[in-house]
């Protein structure tokens, strides 16, 4: 999609949590494999807060958080690596047995294909690239996004590492201040800040509330939903405010 705009703005959107309702069906795909691997009971808090690291590293978290006893042998061989590679071979054969394709939010498609035409868009997402070709392609249509950046490409880097959103600003042509990431979750925003590019948050069905995001992004730049962020989102594309 080419955009033909004298100061060149882009919004770089998370996409689960954020475009479309997923974060339920990867939280129950998340607690049964772990479960089953483990025996430990996932609360759903602990895993919206731990949303957007890969998977290994995710359930390596749990581990910790949970007192889960692991030997503490090379980080080749031990254990918990074990276990973890465990959960996530396990995490996706469920999600995939789930055969579904995650639907927008209420309003988001009409905000992606003509409000935010000042802008361009981008998704970036640490899901695996069918996943999110399919996502996308299904709900919006590719053309629909100036760039679609998918977990594979960035070889575990995910969130909180920053290496997602600044690659993507690479792409995009932008400066730092000329790009604003939309997250759900707070690795998301710890991402962003330290790729130095700012950021809002849209909670949607997230159980996490306005205090999880403490001194990690200021209480006005916290909106309910993706829908309701939109007016502060058409503003910050047609305005020459870079802020």
């Amino acid at each position: 999609m080419n955009n033909t705009i004298p100061f060149p703005k882009g919004i770089l959107f998370d996409m689960d949590g954020v475009l479309v309702d997923a974060m339920p069906f990867h939280y129950e795909a998340m607690k049964t494999a772990v479960k089953e691997i483990t025996n430990i009971d996932l609360d759903k808090r602990t895993f919206y807060l731990l949303e957007g690291m890969p998977v290994e590293e995710m359930a390596l978290e749990i581990f910790k958080l949970k007192g889960y006893h692991v030997d503490n042998g090379s980080k080749k061989n031990n254990t918990a690596n074990q276990k973890s590679e465990e959960v996530a071979k396990r995490k996706k054969e469920i999600f995939r047995e789930m055969n579904t394709i995650p639907k927008p939010y209420d309003g988001v498609r009409e905000l992606i294909s003509n409000d935010l035409r000042g802008c361009m868009k981008a998704v970036v997402s640490g899901a695996a690239k069918q996943e999110v070709d399919t996502i996308i392609e299904q709900n919006f249509g590719k053309d629909n996004f100036d760039l679609i950046m998918n977990g594979d490409e960035l070889k575990g880097k995910g969130k909180p590492d920053p290496a997602p959103f600044k690659v993507a600003i690479q792409r995009l042509n932008l400066n730092n201040n000329e790009a604003l990431v939309v997250e759900n979750a707070p690795l998301g925003i710890k991402s962003a800040n330290d790729a130095g590019i700012n950021s809002i948050v849209t909670l949607n069905t997230s159980p996490l509330a306005i205090d999880d995001f403490k001194e990690l992004i200021s209480e006005d730049r916290i909106f309910k939903d993706t829908i309701s962020a939109g007016r502060y989102l058409k503003k910050w594309c047609i305005s020459g405010n870079k802020n």
